[in-house]
C-alpha cells in the first residue's frame, strides 16, 4: 500500500484528490494539510511515502515545507502541485529535491500514475520537460563545476550531455549508435558517481553549473 498524503489550503481539492487516491487498491490518504506548518506536523507521524504538496499556501508555503521535508531522515518523495506549466517555484522545488511537479488540473489517471510513479523512485516529469522548465524559467548564478565531474569518462561525459538537453535513452542510443542497455549502463554510472537521484537530478545539476 503507498500511503500518500495531501497538502493544500483548499478544503474541496483536497476532499477530491482523497476521493480518487481512495478509490484505488493500492493507495491510501494517510494524511492532510491546509498549509506548510501543519503539513510538517503530521507527515512524519503518519509516514507518507509520497506527499502531494500545493506550492502557494498561507502560513508556510510549499517550497518552505519540502525543503524541511527533505532534510528529515528517511524522508518522503514530493511532488509540487501548480497551477502554472512553467512555474519558477516549480523549478526551485526540483532544485531542493522534489521528484516533480503536477498541474492542479492534470488528469486524474496521469496523477495517480504519477504517484505509482515516484513511488517506485522515478521523476514525475521527465528530463525533457525538466530541461524546458530550466530553459524558461532561467536558473541561478552558475556554480562552478565541482572536480567530481572529472571522474566520468570521456564516453561518459558525452552521455551526460545528451541526458542533460532532454534526450531519452532511445534517443541517445540511435545518435551514438548504442544499445539502449548500453546507455542506460553509462546513465546509472554518471548518477552513482555524481551522487544524483534520477535523470532530472542530472538535467538540475548541468544547469547549476553550466554543462548545458
Amino acid at each position: 500500500m503507498i500511503r500518500v498524503a495531501l497538502v493544500d489550503d483548499q478544503a474541496l481539492f483536497r476532499a477530491g484528490i482523497r476521493m480518487l487516491v481512495d478509490s484505488q487498491p493500492d493507495l491510501e490518504v494517510v494524511a492532510e494539510a491546509g498549509d506548510g506548518s501543519e503539513a510538517l506536523a503530521v507527515i512524519p507521524a503518519a509516514g507518507a511515502d509520497v506527499v502531494l504538496m500545493d506550492i502557494r499556501m498561507p502560513v508556510m508555503d510549499g517550497l518552505a515545507a519540502t525543503e524541511q521535508l527533505l532534510r528529515m531522515p528517511d524522508p518522503p518523495r514530493v511532488v509540487m502541485l501548480t497551477t502554472f506549466d512553467l512555474d519558477e517555484a516549480a523549478a526551485r522545488a526540483i532544485r531542493q529535491g522534489a521528484s516533480g511537479f503536477l498541474l492542479k488540473d492534470a488528469d486524474p489517471e496521469f496523477l495517480l500514475a504519477a504517484i505509482r510513479t515516484v513511488h517506485a523512485g522515478s521523476a514525475v516529469i521527465a528530463a525533457s520537460a525538466t530541461r524546458d522548465l530550466f530553459a524558461h524559467v532561467g536558473g541561478t548564478a552558475v556554480r562552478a563545476v565541482p572536480p567530481v565531474y572529472a571522474t566520468l569518462t570521456e564516453r561518459e561525459k558525452e552521455i551526460f550531455a545528451l541526458a542533460a538537453r532532454g534526450l531519452s535513452n532511445a534517443e541517445i542510443a540511435a545518435s551514438e549508435y548504442l544499445s539502449e542497455a548500453t546507455v542506460k549502463t553509462h546513465i546509472s554510472r554518471i548518477l552513482t558517481k555524481l551522487g544524483l537521484r534520477d535523470r532530472v537530478q542530472l538535467v538540475v545539476f548541468a544547469f547549476d553549473h553550466g554543462l548545458v
